[in-house]
């Protein structure tokens, strides 16, 4: 079974030069660049390369790790090849997710605010794990 209102919205991927990084997945990808020049002048803490227009990759240089919020029951996780997946959702079923993970005692972070992802600034986000231990973000745009 699928649930049509979920997507995909980003993956972390941890690297050593974000810079490098884009351009690799721009010229062997094809994948179009962003916020590298915002990067580069200090302005954002990664850069990140478009999928589709719903889907972005971000390239988080190591160094974020050691600044990235732990969620309960999670340290350590920052800095591995991937740090997390992202779904995005509309915002009720956003609002019943976090509900569903409060019901069956699953430990989620606080609500954010602001996070940027493939579609611009997502008004609220928050993290959980999976039972496997993967973390997982939840978000809602608009």
């Amino acid at each position: 079974m699928t649930n049509p209102t979920v997507r995909l919205d980003h993956v972390v991927l941890w690297v050593t030069d974000p810079v490098a990084a884009a351009g690799f997945y721009g010229r062997m990808l094809g994948l179009a660049p962003l916020r590298v020049a915002e990067f580069v002048a200090g302005e954002v803490p990664f850069p990140s390369v478009r999928v589709d227009e719903g889907t972005i990759i971000d390239l988080a240089p190591h160094t974020l790790a050691e600044r990235m919020p732990a969620l309960p029951g999670a340290t350590g996780s920052a800095g591995h090849p991937v740090n997390h997946i992202c779904l995005a959702l509309p915002p009720h079923a956003f609002d019943a997710l976090r509900a569903r993970l409060a019901e069956h005692t699953v430990p989620m972070t606080d609500i954010g605010h602001d996070s940027f992802g493939a579609r611009g600034k997502a008004p609220r986000n928050f993290y959980f794990r999976d039972p496997d231990g993967n973390i997982v973000e939840a978000r809602h745009y608009g």
